[in-house]
């Protein structure tokens, strides 16, 4: 992988609190930026939980980059450059992924997630913003260090929401990250309904918003949709693209009893990558990221939306991905150069 500056790896993300939105359900965007470009979709047996994450092609195992599990906890996180206050050697810090991994396989909620950190070893090895919903409809950011952590409850923020990118509000003001992505998704928040806003119009308003938000480095971005406190956990649904935001679709992916995470989201036969991400990857290559195949994209996109239910079955739910992703095979195929003999 060629060298990249620190500030490269960085995301967008959004959580919006259930007591801002119609339903009472919240909702949390993780636009990731990386140079981990072949992402998949994995699905992982926890100590306590089962759960689904988004991993990186390269990983070796027990990290994940955003994910949720059989409880209904969601998480996911942003790099930050402006909290470490120690001499922990770089050897030892980015293990935000590992973190999350433990996570998500034995928290059901903030308290949880609270007694995870206060249990843990010291230094953690991190320094990031970490989001998270949780099924008894409570969300919140943590602003995490090697020896401490600062929480905000979303749902105590003017508005209900909260806008992170790769700064954080209790950290050195000149080591920012991130600024104008801050300010660009802020905007656009402010401009929606926010009492409304689902995947569709988070992804299509934030995550595929040209510049500087939408980069060469976009390598996936994942929408959760939560659960009202008491509904069923399983009902929790991360609509999921796996590569490039312009030149891929969003999919629906749930945790079930077992392993159901679609074929085209996994390993490839080298296990390297997944299909779809492929795919994408392809496409962005020969359009661009900045426009690719947004409008094809979003034409799938509504036969997703229209077929999807919370409350599918396994075995339907299965199905339905298979149709969805000859759907976005077809339109792959469509978009490829023609060969001229």
């Amino acid at each position: 992988m060629m060298a990249m500056s620190v500030s490269a790896f960085c995301c967008t993300s959004v959580i919006i609190s259930g007591t801002a939105r119609a339903d009472g359900r919240p909702v949390m965007l993780k636009h990731r930026d990386t140079g981990e470009l072949n992402n998949l979709m994995g699905w992982f047996q926890g100590p306590v939980y089962s759960f689904v994450g988004i991993v990186n092609s390269s990983s070796k195992g027990g990290e994940v980059w955003s994910g949720h599990n059989s409880a209904g906890f969601c998480i996911m996180n942003t790099a930050t450059y402006d909290l470490k206050d120690d001499n922990v050697p770089d050897s030892e810090m980015d293990k935000e992924g590992v973190l999350m991994y433990k996570a998500l396989g034995q928290c059901a909620d903030l308290g949880d997630f609270e007694r995870l950190l206060e249990s843990l070893p010291k230094p953690w090895g991190v320094e990031a913003n970490f989001g998270i919903i949780d099924s008894k409809g409570e969300a919140a950011y943590y602003e995490i260090n090697n020896y401490s952590f600062k929480k905000y409850d979303v749902a105590q923020e003017t508005g209900g929401y909260m806008v992170v990118t790769n700064f954080t509000r209790s950290g050195r003001v000149d080591e920012r990250k991130g600024v104008d992505r801050f300010e660009k998704a802020s905007g656009i928040i402010i401009g929606m309904d926010i009492s409304t806003a689902g995947h569709k119009e988070i992804f299509n308003s934030i995550s595929r918003s040209g510049k500087p938000i939408m980069r060469d480095i976009s390598a996936s971005a994942i929408v959760f949709e939560g659960v009202l406190p008491g509904e069923d956990p399983s009902k929790t649904v991360a609509w999921t693209i796996l590569g490039c935001p312009t030149t891929c679709v969003y999919i629906p992916v749930k945790v079930f009893g077992s392993d159901h995470i679609p074929s085209f989201m996994k390993s490839h036969k080298s296990g390297e990558e997944s299909q779809i991400c492929s795919q994408s990857l392809v496409i962005k290559g020969i359009y661009g990221y900045e426009t690719g195949c947004q409008t094809e994209c979003v034409e799938v996109e509504k036969a997703i939306d229209k077929s999807f239910s919370r409350n599918m079955s396994a075995s339907k739910y299965d199905s339905f991905v298979r149709k969805v992703y000859r759907k976005y095979k077809k339109m792959y195929l469509r978009k490829l150069p023609k060969v001229v003999s």
